[in-house]
């Protein structure tokens, strides 16, 4: 049976690379494994998709029972199929904290390390056959990590993450500022996205002491881009709640350059968890966090009500 290998919904770079880098690195082997997408991948990701020409993977709905699979850059089920502990889970590669549920048919490999990417862990697993990865590979596994690492500007960069972003680029010949400022322009571009898409583009279901949220973030080097649209995504808001089952959506939209993070602030709770969460202090319907840049590492673990 071909072994399927998915990251969460609502694909980024990471989760988009991560499955075809796996891929490659099992089929490299004489496996059977294939790449596959909950999602459509976000703008990065589709610049990434096409600049290394990788194919994109198929996207699935569903897991079927006793389907092998392999997670990537996840381990939450409120990021995976919804029959998700139906399939026979092989594998977990991730650099998330644990959340729980996922259940399995058996031992499974595990690897979750404190690293800013799945790329580079799945660069440390693989051992010596790193040395046989094609470019298309080496740039997927670069992109990856400038993704998520935002070029080394987020909190979540380790030097083990930098020193092989370097590593790669050096080997592909490519200059990482030029290379990472394509890739940026790419994720800011998102004209062509409705309101509610824009929200659940880079999103993560989180609860906090009963109340769910769904924590939407958007990176970019143009927030006027997104913040232009202030009142059309607020006005969204209470219907992508409503429709994805969540008491609220929290939207923060990440300025790369500046290092800073503007949360739009449409009602009291959501002025409540700024202030609670992030010391702010709200006089209207946005409010700039200083330095705040990740979700993972400055928002989630923060989030109070």
């Amino acid at each position: 049976m071909t072994t399927l290998i998915f990251g969460h919904k609502s694909p980024d770079t990471d989760s988009t690379g991560s499955p075809l880098i796996w891929e490659w690195f099992l089929n490299h082997q004489g496996g059977d494994a294939k790449a596959v997408l909950l999602g459509e991948p976000n703008t990065e990701a589709a610049f990434v998709l096409d600049r290394w020409n990788l194919a994109k993977p198929e996207i699935i709905a569903d897991v079927a029972d006793d389907q092998a699979c392999i997670i990537v850059d996840t381990n939450n089920p409120a990021e995976l199929p919804a029959n998700v502990n139906g399939a026979d889970i092989q594998g977990i590669i991730d650099h998330h904290k644990l959340v729980g549920g996922l259940e399995t048919k058996g031992p499974i490999d595990i690897t979750v390390r404190p690293l800013a990417c799945t790329a580079t862990i799945m660069h440390d697993l693989m051992g010596d056959h790193v040395n046989h990865m094609p470019d298309s590979i080496k740039g997927a596994m670069l992109s990856c990590i400038l993704s998520d690492t935002l070029e080394f500007r987020s909190p979540t960069t380790t030097e083990t993450d930098k020193a092989l972003a370097e590593q790669l680029a050096g080997d592909l010949g490519i200059s990482i500022p030029d290379y990472a400022a394509e890739m940026f322009a790419a994720k800011s571009d998102v004209s062509a996205f409705s309101d509610a898409e824009l929200l659940r583009m880079d999103s993560k279901e989180y609860e906090v002491e009963g109340v769910k949220f769904r924590v939407s973030v958007l990176e970019t080097t143009s927030p006027s881009a997104v913040l232009d649209r202030k009142a059309a995504l607020m006005e969204a808001m209470p219907q992508v709640a409503g429709e994805d089952k969540v008491n609220e959506v929290l939207l923060f939209v990440v300025d790369i350059l500046k290092e800073e993070a503007t949360m739009l602030i449409p009602n009291d709770l959501s002025k409540r968890v700024a202030e609670k969460s992030f010391g702010a202090s709200v006089s209207g319907d946005t409010v700039v966090l200083p330095g705040i840049m990740s979700r993972k590492k400055q928002i989630i673990p923060n989030l109070a009500v």
